[in-house]
């Protein structure tokens, strides 16, 4: 699109219109050291909130099962895409034949000191690691980032300087938030690696090439007209 009329109303199409949380919002220019994150869920959600891709407004996925609830923000980082490059990544470091990608979101977990009472909100976060979660075969990681300049947890560099219980608190909550009370399970859902920062920057440039590879034609005019 090189037509500089049909740019400039599309420029003031977007100072009226909401951008889409998936698509309308950038990565962020210092990807991956540093993303751009839409926030679905806080810690005191009793129900699990999800972006409905096609809108972009957050729907009602489900209750929480069980009294549990997500110990940190979590939301996913935009321009993302678990596919190809992210299964065949995970391919690689589990050794396993059969991973494919989720086709969802990079989903991203992020902690704060800061009570935070809402979720639909963007955020900046510092990725320090993540979990390598594999939902039946479905590569389906979980980034685990801090807030930018967050007072506390702020100057945290890598998973190392989280606490175990942290991780295993995470860990046990996606491993059960899609259980029903009482119903028997085999949905053979697992966490085969907690790895670290330089780990987690490879994993978001990935989903980030699979979005491109999915959606370069969108790329391409939201440059365009931005």
């Amino acid at each position: 699109m090189n037509n500089p009329e049909l740019n400039e109303i599309w420029k003031q199409i977007r100072l009226l219109l909401k951008s889409h949380p998936w698509h309308g919002v950038p990565i962020g220019e210092n990807a991956p050291n540093v993303v751009t994150t839409y926030i679905e869920i806080v810690p005191t959600d009793t129900v699990k909130y999800e972006i409905e891709k096609h809108s972009g407004y957050l729907k009602v996925d489900r209750p929480q099962k069980y009294s549990n609830v997500c110990p940190t923000l979590y939301g996913f980082i935009p321009q993302t895409l678990c596919a190809g490059n992210v299964a065949e990544f995970c391919t690689n470091k589990t050794v396993r034949k059969d991973i494919k990608g989720d086709v969802v979101l990079m989903d991203i977990c992020v902690l704060t000191e800061k009570e935070i009472s809402h979720s639909d909100i963007l955020i900046w976060a510092t990725p320090i690691g993540g979990l390598r979660m594999i939902d039946g075969n479905e590569a389906d990681d979980k980034i685990i980032a801090v807030m930018q300049d967050d007072g506390i947890f702020g100057e945290w560099k890598d998973i190392a300087d989280c606490p175990h219980s942290l991780i295993e608190r995470l860990k046990h909550y996606f491993l059960t938030y899609k259980d029903a009370p009482g119903a028997e399970t085999n949905r053979n859902c697992e966490i085969t690696h907690v790895y670290g920062s330089s780990e987690a920057h490879e994993v978001i440039e990935k989903s980030h090439k699979d979005y491109l590879e999915k959606y370069s034609e969108l790329d391409n005019l939201l440059k365009n007209i931005g």
